[in-house]
């Protein structure tokens, strides 16, 4: 895509990432019948504590993604991209950049998790090579873990 560049996240990108996080989230509310766990973080402390990576286009925060190591890999934490930037492709760089930093850093695969009523997340994930392999309720929610080899 055009006039987006990835890069890391500063500081001063926490209101535009949260602000992009909740768009991308909303409409997942009346859904689960709560906010998701991700409109709750405060990406100032996210971006203190974690590896977050922007999409900037026009300026503005249009994707973000949150990349942790955990005891059980390398973790997607969170990929959000705003409503007027689906479709575009934004997303998939996102994750083609995660999965170049697991890499990166020595991992063989990459995992992350899902509400598991977001089964339009599920079918993408699965689609670009994503295999589920658990379900736990985590912080109150319902998640479906899923895991892809990077070979």
């Amino acid at each position: 895509m055009s006039g987006v560049a990835l890069r890391p996240a500063k500081p001063e990108d926490a209101p535009g990432v949260a602000a992009c996080v909740c768009e991308a989230y909303v409409h997942y509310i009346e859904r689960i019948g709560k906010q998701p766990g991700p409109m709750l973080e405060d990406y100032s402390d996210v971006i203190n504590t974690s590896q977050v990576h922007v999409a900037i286009a026009g300026g503005r925060v249009v994707g973000a993604i949150v990349l942790q190591r955990t005891d059980q890999g390398f973790y997607v934490d969170n990929v959000a991209v705003r409503p007027s930037s689906k479709g575009t492709g934004v997303g998939r760089q996102l994750l083609e950049l995660a999965e170049a930093e697991a890499r990166r850093n020595g991992y063989d695969s990459i995992y992350l998790a899902t509400h598991e009523s977001m089964v339009e997340n599920r079918a993408l994930y699965t689609r670009i090579g994503y295999i589920e392999y658990d379900q736990r309720l985590v912080n109150g929610y319902p998640r479906v873990f899923l895991r892809k080899a990077l070979r």
